[in-house]
């Protein structure tokens, strides 16, 4: 009889090496690294057998999610369903939407009133009871996968909440749960640590520690002060987070996003942002699920400047996170609207077409965050753009204080004395759509709609995974009434994390409405997406001069096919100068191409208008 294979051992002795140097080079204890192992063989052992097929399957095709057919969707489970099995009801509509990624925002159990929009946990293998139990996770999770779909749920890595057992037992005098927090008896050390790191919230969470008066200590809070930082300098908070992890793939959760982590190390004289120890933990954790989950794909959350987020993927030989978010192009592209000008756009996409092909990035044009203007200005420079008038013309811009601006958004952490606020809207609302219904103005509206369309067409185009944001897919606008909810008024990122309007979607299926237009034509590029491989996020993408600062261009190519995506910015016809061949136009098939003479010809572009063109 063939012995059976022990694939969790095979798994473990193809990694053990490596595993065991970067471990103990970082906490040199033998014994916790001894239970660091069985832990996972545990999550292993715990495994469906479900899941343990969807691991063999991704295995043989590691690069699955290159697929251009990926398209994902993020939202609130409370606002789009109501709760778990009120999502696992609308899976059809997500079908409908061509939907295959679903990111399910914060859901694990929080504090009301100190959640922080859900990412001050207090219990990792706990439902929010209002919205289901771990049960219902998993029927959703199951009821996905037998449709294709993949779900991602967000991992809250650099602190949990004050309510957290760990925390509890540190507050009632616990020395070893202390020890899993940053604790002092006095402000030495938090004073020491004060002249290098920066505040995250300075307006809204001034300071890095908060005073616990009723046990005399000080603890490190970065974020808010019911936000506790873990000490990942102690093992057992990286044993025991890294097992929270593996419970929550085992719970069918196929992609991980790993909040704030750029954060998770801290370390005494510097800004406790990136350090090397931080790249060493999350490779780390990307070798715990090779070993545990293979299926499982680690998606990182690093809002930072360009040169700080590469170093996130790792290598192709040893990777981190196997994916990241976009942020950079995202902001981008809002400040391309807003001037009308290419350049920094284009210089980005050149940036990143230099990539090792294993960076893979999560696009995106809206999601429940808001827009903070992390733009190169070190590039803008060059064209005489500074960084405070200029983020004060695209506040006043998507607020609609600019004159002409069509743009309705609201500012978060607004600071006369910072002067460095952030953006909030819904997509619709920030392409002039919400101004054009509210003034009755049909020509407006034509061009609020073609912006919108246009914008998803661009981040289609984009390497990498493009995922909407629930709502955008039937044009929703922002949503004020948060103004009268005492417990969200003083957040303006509630105006774009409205409750899902079905009434309203219904009129996607309405000949002529905004829901129907905008949620046909997304349709009918996705599908145009997903029936060309040009489009996969293992091809290659570069950028292309159009002979203009108003029209962008994209190259694809791959499998010996070439495409071309031009992308119009303002609200007038624009001439881009592309070469003379004989292209097909995926976007309008029935508009023949007109070649022109010699290498080059002149291509026309509607206001807002864009085409991808195939050769």
């Amino acid at each position: 009889m063939a012995k059976r294979r022990n694939i969790f051992q095979e798994r473990l002795d193809k990694h053990i090496e490596e595993l065991r140097e970067l471990y103990l080079g970082l906490y040199d204890d033998e014994h916790a690294f001894e239970y660091f192992l069985g832990q996972l063989k545990k999550s292993y052992t715990a495994r469906k057998q479900s899941l343990r097929k969807l691991d063999e399957k991704r295995e043989a095709d590691p690069g699955f999610y290159n697929s251009n057919k990926m398209l994902g969707m993020m939202l609130y489970t409370e606002n789009f369903g109501g709760d778990l099995n009120g999502v696992r009801e609308k899976l059809p509509y997500l079908k409908e939407c061509g939907v295959n990624y679903l990111h399910l925002m914060p859901l694990l159990d929080s504090p009301e009133g100190k959640s922080d929009g859900g990412y001050a946990v207090s219990d990792f293998r706990k439902v929010r009871p209002d919205l289901g139990t771990m049960d219902d996770l998993e029927e959703l999770t199951g009821a996905c996968h037998r449709r294709g779909m993949m779900v991602c749920l967000d991992f809250v890595m650099n602190h949990t909440s004050e309510e957290h057992e760990w925390a509890k037992a540190a507050r009632s005098g616990d020395i070893g749960a202390q020890q899993r927090y940053f604790f002092y008896d006095d402000w030495d050390i938090p004073n020491a640590y004060s002249k290098t790191l920066p505040e995250v919230f300075p307006e809204t969470a001034p300071g890095n520690y908060t005073y616990l008066e009723d046990c005399n200590k000080i603890v490190m809070t970065s974020f808010y002060p019911f936000q506790w930082d873990l000490n990942y300098a102690n093992p057992m908070v990286f044993n025991d987070m890294t097992d929270n992890l593996m419970y929550l793939a085992n719970r069918g959760v196929d992609v991980v996003r790993l909040d704030a982590v750029p954060y998770i190390w801290k370390s005494l004289g510097t800004n406790c942002r990136n350090l090397p120890e931080v790249h060493v933990l999350v490779r780390m954790m990307n070798l715990a699920c090779r070993i545990v989950c293979p299926g499982v794909i680690l998606l990182g959350e690093v809002v930072m400047e360009p040169k700080e987020v590469v170093p996130y993927f790792g290598t192709p030989e040893k990777p981190e996170c196997d994916m990241l978010y976009n942020v950079t192009t995202m902001c981008t592209i809002w400040h391309t609207l807003a001037t009308r000008d290419v350049k920094l756009l284009r210089h980005q996409i050149e940036q990143i077409e230099l990539l090792p092909a294993n960076c893979l990035f999560q696009n995106y044009l809206r999601c429940h965050d808001d827009i903070g203007w992390g733009l190169d200005y070190g590039y803008l420079g060059w064209f005489g753009i500074t960084e405070a008038p200029h983020k004060k013309y695209l506040n006043d811009y998507f607020t609609g204080r600019w004159p002409g601006s069509p743009a309705r958004g609201e500012l978060y952490n607004d600071s006369e004395v910072l002067r460095d606020a952030r953006l909030c809207g819904t997509t619709a609302s920030l392409c002039g759509i919400e101004a054009a219904i509210y003034e009755r103005n049909e020509n407006a509206l034509v061009l609020g709609v073609a912006a919108d369309i246009m914008l998803h067409a661009l981040m289609f185009t984009l390497k990498g995974i493009p995922v909407l944001y629930s709502g955008d897919e039937i044009g929703m606008l922002n949503d004020y009434s948060y103004h009268e909810d005492p417990k969200k008024a003083d957040d303006s990122r509630f105006i774009h994390r409205g409750k899902f309007d079905w009434e309203l979607s219904e009129e996607r299926n309405t000949e002529g409405t905004v829901q129907n237009i905008v949620f046909t034509r997304l349709s009918e590029l996705e599908a145009i997406r997903k029936s060309n491989d040009v489009f996969r996020s293992d091809g290659d993408m570069f950028s292309v001069n159009a002979g203009s600062d108003q029209i962008l261009g994209i190259g694809r190519s791959y499998g010996g096919k070439t495409l071309l995506g031009l992308f119009n910015f303002t609200p007038d016809y624009s001439k881009a100068v592309i070469e003379n061949a004989a292209w097909d136009d995926l976007t309008e098939p029935d508009r023949e191409f007109t070649q022109g003479e010699g290498t080059m010809t002149e291509y026309w572009l509607e206001p807002y208008g864009f085409r991808w063109l195939l050769k």
